[in-house]
């Protein structure tokens, strides 16, 4: 009997086996007809367009579009790109060097302006100055010229000679005679020491040899005996995932994992783990974050994070929990395509758009509070996935008043710091750098004939409740009120100069300092106004707060003032309804 059922058993095996295999065939089959079915429907529809439309049609245009769109309902991470911009890409996403004069433009008023030039390239060696209007690269007039077309002439092979022909003020245009370099834009724009003696890492982007750069900076701060390092990741977007590893392998010890991503096609399915000896496993580690600390920088500050070695300070990160890889298409084209997600030690996911659920519309969702998971760091701190890295001490971000945006966005300090620049052969160094009062009265006088105008949240609302009741009929009855408030909030608008001099002041030192001591102007002048890094130096040095965050003892909670704080799930919708 036993025998019977066997072979009874083996033959039903075996034809479910065929059925099986069968039944694969049959869906590889159909999926394989439905791609050459719309491939056909395509390629007909183009055709037709082509050969019929009433004008003529710029197919490369047309193609490039129609796979923009394709690829758009993807993800915005998803993306073609063709021959013509590959060298963009590279310089974008992969390497940060090209052969050129070391200096930034902008466009204005249809002329070109240098904005930043680069310390230690030709266009600083040749006193090449922000504010400059270029007028000429190598007898080429750049009027009518676009931004893209003045980068393009600027750009060439190392060694080669470019004449510049620029205008300063009021002066009469000189010529600039230098040689192109290699430029090499750091990943690391920045290092060196700050308050309390603590180590500070500028990392803007994880490119080629990024973690080269943070080995190199980090081994030059130690000859300093730091108490602690800061790294500051705002405003990175990321970049290469296996530099992001080495990163985290600085700080933390050998064959730990770091990150996994998980895909679709199980060979592309990777464990990244650390591969080397630490270079400062032990010394107190803060990493800085804010609302554009992506992808890469959300690997390193997440998993440094849930293995307990760092304190997260900061706003919540991006949410980018995707990884990219790219293909190579004929016609030396390429396609960039999302393969996986990635996963940080404790195993959560921080993707915070949900791209495969979109709403009838088309538009996109964030991930469902419901669907919201706790997960445990190392030493069993709470962590969720799903919406960023929430910083374990939250910094609450301030924003600029409305005459600071106006006068940074309509060109005001960039032009008034051109002037100082013009005008002034030194300045202090740019830690010791400060605006007298005097100063801020010239600038405030510099104002007298500019348009700076703006409108406040306030006066919008104003202007809306007109709106309303004009259309409500009801407008008559209450304008004597209404131009009465109109005229109390114009003159309540004079004196914003004076009530918002301190961060105005703040915007001016940091434009005028870049003038003479060019990024690391930047960076040291706006030291003494930045929070974070306040709240960093702060933190690392009470030992018995840092060792109670990163082991979770205690009800620590933080949102609004900065306080030393454990994120707890309280802790996160609080935030979020402070964030709306």
């Amino acid at each position: 009997m036993a025998l019977v059922m066997k072979r009874i058993y083996k033959k039903w095996a075996i034809g479910a086996g065929v059925l099986g295999i069968a039944t694969l065939a049959f869906g590889f089959n159909d999926d394989l007809f439905q791609i050459s079915k719309n491939l056909d429907v395509f390629a007909s529809a183009y055709k037709e367009v082509n050969i019929n439309y009433v004008d003529d049609i710029n197919s490369a245009k047309m193609i490039k579009t129609g796979l923009d769109a394709m690829l758009d309902g993807l993800d915005p991470y998803t993306e073609f790109v063709p021959e013509s911009e590959i060298e963009d890409y590279k310089l974008h996403y992969v390497s940060t060097q090209y052969g050129g004069i070391g200096a930034g433009i902008f466009p204005r008023d249809g002329k070109v302006y240098v904005s930043d030039v680069f310390e230690g390239f030709p266009a600083q060696k040749a006193d090449v100055r922000g504010g400059d209007q270029l007028l000429k690269i190598n007898d080429v007039d750049l009027a009518g010229k676009t931004n893209d077309q003045v980068s393009q002439l600027l750009k060439g092979a190392k060694g080669a000679s470019i004449k510049l022909l620029i205008k300063r003020g009021d002066a009469a245009p000189v010529e600039k005679q230098m040689v192109r370099d290699e430029i090499k834009q750091p990943n690391v724009s920045y290092y060196g020491m700050v308050d309390g003696n603590m180590g500070y890492i500028k990392l803007d982007k994880f490119l080629e040899n990024s973690a080269d750069e943070v080995t190199h900076a980090l081994t030059e701060l130690q000859k300093n005996n730091p108490n602690g390092i800061i790294l500051d990741l705002r405003s990175n977007g990321g970049g290469i995932l296996q530099e992001a590893v080495k990163i985290v392998n600085l700080f933390v010890q050998k064959n730990v994992e770091v990150v996994s991503q998980k895909g679709k096609i199980k060979d592309k399915n990777f464990t990244y783990s650390t591969q080397n000896t630490p270079v400062e496993p032990n010394l107190p580690l803060v990493v800085l974050v804010n609302g554009r600390s992506a992808s890469a920088s959300e690997i390193v500050a997440g998993s440094l994070q849930d293995l307990d070695r760092a304190v997260i300070i900061g706003q919540r990160s991006y949410g980018k929990g995707l990884v990219q890889q790219t293909f190579n298409l004929p016609y030396n084209s390429l396609v960039k395509i999302t393969i996986a997600k990635y996963y940080i030690p404790s195993g959560r996911c921080i993707q915070e758009i949900d791209y495969t659920h979109r709403k009838a519309d088309g538009s996109v969702v964030k991930v469902a509070d419901s669907s919201i998971h706790e997960f445990k760091t190392r030493d069993g701190r709470s962590v969720y996935d799903g919406s960023g890295i929430y910083p374990d001490i939250f910094v609450k971000q301030e924003r600029f008043a409305n005459i600071t945006q106006s006068l940074v966005s309509k060109l005001l300090v960039f032009d008034y710091a051109t002037q100082y620049r013009n005008t002034h052969t030194s300045i202090a160094e740019p830690h010791n750098f400060h605006l007298t009062d005097a100063d801020y009265a010239d600038f405030v006088k510099y104002l007298g004939n500019k348009n700076y105008s703006y409108s406040t949240s306030t006066e919008r609302l104003v202007t809306s409740l007109k709106t309303e009741a004009t259309k409500d009929k009801e407008f008559t009855s209450i304008q004597n009120e209404y131009d009465a408030l109109k005229n109390k909030l114009q003159e309540s608008k004079k004196n914003d100069l004076q009530q918002n001099k301190d961060e105005i002041r703040q915007v001016l030192e940091n434009e005028i300092a870049s003038r003479f001591y060019y990024e690391k102007g930047r960076y040291q002048t706006n030291f003494k106004y930045d929070k974070e890094l306040a709240q960093a130096v702060k933190t690392m040095q009470d030992k018995g707060q840092l060792a109670a965050i990163l082991h979770g003892d205690g009800d620590y909670k933080v949102i609004g003032k900065p306080q030393f704080a454990m994120v707890t799930k309280k802790a996160v919708d609080d935030k979020d309804k402070d964030e709306q």
